[in-house]
C-alpha cells in the first residue's frame, strides 16, 4: 500500500535546491516497484476462480499464503523491476554530470553573464538566470524521462498518450520553476543579508513553505494531473463502509471529502492514499483499486492509510524532513565554500553570491539526496509496516476474514505492479521505501493477535 512519503522528499528537495500503504507517481518517470522478498519463490499459476456453471456453487478460493505469480507476469516483474533500477542509478548519475558539465566548461558563468548584461537590478538578474539554468537541465533530463515514459508504456504499466505525457511534463516543471525562481530569490536575498548564517535563516524560511505546498497540493496542485470526483456520485455503498472504518480511527473526514481519482486514463497500476490536513484532508481512491480488488480489499488498503494519520507518520514525516533540511542546508553551506576554494576560478565564479554559483547547490543536492535515499527509505519502511498492522486491525470485526483479505490485497498489488519477487537485498535496502511485497503478505496472513488471546497493538 503505498503512501505519500516521496511527496515529502520532492516538496523538500523542491526547497533545499530551489529546483530539481499507495501513492501515485508522477507519470513522467517510471515507477519502483514496492519490493516483494521471501527466501524462495518461484513463478506459479495463481489460482482464478472458473466460469461457474448454473447451479453450482463457486468452490471456495485457496489462502494466499505467499506472493506467487505466473510464468508470463513473473518474466516481466523480474525485467521491469530491474530496469527501474538501472534507470535509478542512472539517472542520478546523469543527473550528476550534466551539472558538473555545466560548471566546468562555463555555462552557469555565461547565463550569469547574459543575466547581468540584461539588466542591473539583482532580482531581475536572478530571474532571468535561474530560468535559463533550470531550463537547459530539463531539455537534457527530457530524454530521460521520455525513456523512463517509454518504459511504462512497454511493461503495460502506463496507457497515458504521449500528448497527455508532455503537458503532464510541461505542468510540473512550470511549477517547479515557479517555486524555484521564489525561493532562490530569497536564498541569495539571505545570503547577501548573512554571509555565515543564511543557511540558518533559510531554513526558517523554508519550514513554513514546506506546510503550505503539502497542505495546498490536494487542493490545487493535484487537480491539475488528474480528474477528482466525489466517490459517492458512483459507489455510495463503498462510501458508507468507509465511513465505518473512519470512524472506528477517530478521524475526521466527512463523506464528501472522499474522492475517486480516474487514474485509468493514465496507469493500469491500483493505488489509494489519505492526504493533507486540517481542511484539505482526504481520502482518495484511484478507479484502478476499484475495477481489481474487492470492496474489503479496499477497506484494508484504506485502513492502512488511515493508519498513518492516526499512528501520527504524517506529523512525524513533516519534522522529520524539516529536522533533515537544516541539516542540509548546512551541508550546502560547508559544502559550498568548499567548492568555491578548489573551483571557483576553474568554473568562474565570483564567490557565494555570485549567480553561477546556484549550479553548485543543484550539484550538491543531487549527491545529497542519493546518499539520502537509505535512511529516509530505512525510517519509511518502518512506518509502512506499522500501518500495515494498522489496517489489519481497523478492519477487523468489519470485514469478513481480514487477514486473508490483506493477504490477498497484497497479492493482487505485486501483480498489477510487477512487483519484483526476488529484488536483491542492496535494492531492498538502497530503494525500499516499503518492506517485500512477499513478506507483508506472508505477515498479514499471520496476523491473528486476537485467536492467541492478545491485545492488538493499536486498534483496541
Amino acid at each position: 500500500m503505498e503512501r505519500c512519503l516521496h511527496r515529502f522528499l520532492l516538496v523538500s528537495c523542491l526547497i533545499l535546491c530551489c529546483s530539481a500503504g499507495m501513492c501515485g507517481q508522477n507519470s513522467a518517470n517510471p515507477p519502483l516497484q514496492a519490493s516483494a522478498h521471501l527466501s524462495q519463490i518461484s513463478p506459479e499459476q495463481p489460482w482464478r476462480p472458473a466460469p461457474a456453471l448454473p447451479g453450482t456453487v463457486r468452490p471456495e478460493r485457496p489462502k494466499t499464503q505467499e506472493y506467487k505469480l505466473s510464468q508470463d507476469r513473473y518474466e516481466k516483474a523480474v525485467a521491469y523491476s530491474r530496469a527501474g533500477y538501472t534507470f535509478y542509478f542512472v539517472s542520478y548519475f546523469l543527473g550528476a554530470v550534466v551539472l558538473l558539465l555545466i560548471l566546468r566548461f562555463g555555462v552557469a558563468a555565461k547565463f550569469r553573464d547574459v543575466a547581468e548584461n540584461l539588466t542591473h537590478r539583482r532580482w531581475v538578474q536572478g530571474v532571468v538566470f535561474v530560468l535559463l539554468l533550470l531550463s537547459t537541465v530539463d531539455v537534457l533530463d527530457l530524454p530521460l524521462r521520455i525513456y523512463g515514459h517509454t518504459l511504462s508504456l512497454h511493461y503495460q504499466m502506463s496507457v497515458q498518450r504521449w500528448g497527455s505525457w508532455l503537458g503532464d511534463w510541461a505542468k510540473e516543471e512550470s511549477l517547479r520553476m515557479a517555486l524555484t525562481l521564489v525561493l532562490a530569490l530569497l536564498l541569495f536575498a539571505l545570503m547577501r543579508r548573512s554571509p555565515r548564517r543564511w543557511w540558518f535563516y533559510f531554513w526558517l524560511a523554508a519550514v513554513p513553505i514546506l506546510a503550505g505546498v503539502v497542505f495546498s497540493a490536494p487542493l490545487f496542485i493535484d487537480p491539475l494531473f488528474h480528474k477528482f470526483e466525489p466517490l459517492s456520485a458512483s459507489q455510495p455503498e463503498l462510501v458508507q463502509s468507509l465511513e465505518k472504518i473512519v470512524a472506528r480511527t477517530g478521524l475526521q473526514i466527512p463523506p464528501e471529502r472522499i474522492f475517486l481519482m480516474r487514474a485509468s486514463e493514465k496507469t493500469n497500476a491500483i493505488n489509494a492514499y489519505v492526504t493533507g490536513f486540517g481542511a484539505s484532508k482526504r481520502i482518495v481512491i484511484w478507479d484502478t483499486t476499484i475495477q481489481k480488488t474487492t470492496r474489503d480489499e479496499t477497506l484494508f488498503i484504506i485502513g492502512h492509510e488511515l493508519g498513518h494519520y492516526v499512528l501520527g507518520h504524517f506529523w512525524k514525516g513533516v519534522v522529520a524532513y524539516a529536522l533533515g533540511l537544516l541539516l542540509v542546508s548546512y551541508l550546502f553551506y560547508r559544502g559550498l565554500h568548499w567548492s568555491l576554494d578548489r573551483w571557483a576560478a576553474e568554473w568562474k565564479i565570483y564567490g557565494p553570491e555570485d549567480w553561477a554559483s546556484f549550479a553548485i547547490f543543484l550539484l550538491l543536492l543531487q549527491v545529497f539526496a542519493f546518499f539520502a535515499s537509505p535512511l529516509a527509505n530505512g525510517f519509511s519502511r518502518w512506518e509502512e509496516h506499522a500501518a500495515d498492522v494498522y489496517g489489519l486491525e481497523v478492519i477487523h470485526g468489519i470485514v469478513p476474514d481480514s487477514g486473508e483479505v490483506a493477504a490477498h490485497a497484497f497479492q493482487v498489488l505485486g501483480e498489477q505492479d510487477l512487483a519484483d519477487p526476488n529484488p536483491p537485498g542492496f535494492i531492498t535496502f538502497w530503494l525500499g521505501s516499503h518492506p517485500p511485497l512477499g513478506d507483508r503478505l506472508v505477515f498479514a496472513h499471520s496476523y491473528d493477535p486476537w485467536s492467541q488471546g492478545e491485545s492488538p497493538k493499536y486498534v483496541k
